[in-house]
């Protein structure tokens, strides 16, 4: 991969970075994952209701620091040469599948078969 799309792609990394460090913020959890600080409406009738709403919250944080993780490491293997390698097989990852998903590790072989199991 040629330097103007390593470029790219570190620059839509870094754009996808900053948004999801920014959900992270305003769902009240921090980016190390430690602490969610949230707080629900006091005045819900029923519990229920203030649990459904804790628990759909705890659900995009976690997606939310999966995604901030698949992130980060894209941007560190950008800085150490190893980005576009399968980090399973260590074969190429098509150009295609990263410039379609560019926080990837692995090439399209690996996923399907990582979804598989």
């Amino acid at each position: 991969m040629d330097k103007s799309s390593l470029d790219t792609i570190r620059t839509t990394l870094e754009e996808e970075l900053n948004t999801v460090e920014r959900q992270l913020r305003e769902n009240g959890a921090t980016l190390d994952g430690e602490r969610v600080d949230m707080e629900v409406d006091e005045g819900f009738a029923d519990s229920a209701a203030a649990t459904s709403e804790r628990s759909e919250v705890l659900a995009q944080v976690e997606q939310a620091q999966a995604h901030r993780s698949e992130v980060v490491g894209a941007l560190r293997r950008l800085d150490d040469g190893s980005y576009g390698k399968c980090q399973n097989c260590g074969r190429e990852i098509a150009t295609e599948r990263l410039e379609a998903l560019p926080a990837t590790p692995l090439c399209i072989d690996c996923a399907q078969a990582e979804q598989a199991n």
